[in-house]
């Protein structure tokens, strides 16, 4: 890996790595409200989560984004895996907010009020998509004889 490559990555990997950290610790600490309402928030457009109790979805949710938070704060993590990371885990977030009633304008892709908390975490899924595709067309650099 440059040097050339690791600044260019920088900004992006530290930007989502730290919001998305901050997230799970903050989850980590919530309380069964807060379990129960994101729980009934993503078992209405994932079915699958409502056999799982809320505050055991809710530290599954928590360990997640420290996880992901934490490969891509961590510069040993190759970039195409924290960046797979990033992306899998913002095209669930993407999926929460085009599944969910009551998100998006009737017919649109555009945020409701309500929606506009998780419209914007498309931007995690720019950023994913982005670390995968310069880690995939990167090239490593020759030494220049010199």
């Amino acid at each position: 890996m440059t040097v050339a490559s690791i600044l260019r990555r920088l900004p992006l990997r530290t930007s989502a790595g730290a919001f998305i950290l901050d997230s799970g610790l903050q989850k980590w600490r919530a309380d069964e409200q807060t379990a129960g309402a994101l729980h009934g928030m993503a078992g209405g457009s994932y079915p699958m989560v409502k056999k799982v109790d809320p505050p055991l979805f809710l530290r599954g949710l928590a360990l997640t984004e420290i996880s992901v938070g934490a490969a891509l704060l961590l510069p040993v993590v190759p970039t195409l895996l924290a960046g797979a990371a990033l992306t899998a885990f913002s095209a669930g977030l993407v999926g929460l907010y085009l599944r969910t009633p009551g998100l998006r304008e009737e017919g649109s892709v555009r945020p409701t009020q309500q929606g506009l908390a998780i419209a914007k975490d498309v931007w995690l899924l720019g950023i994913g998509t982005g670390l995968v595709l310069d880690a995939l067309t990167s090239r490593r650099q020759r030494p220049v004889a010199g």
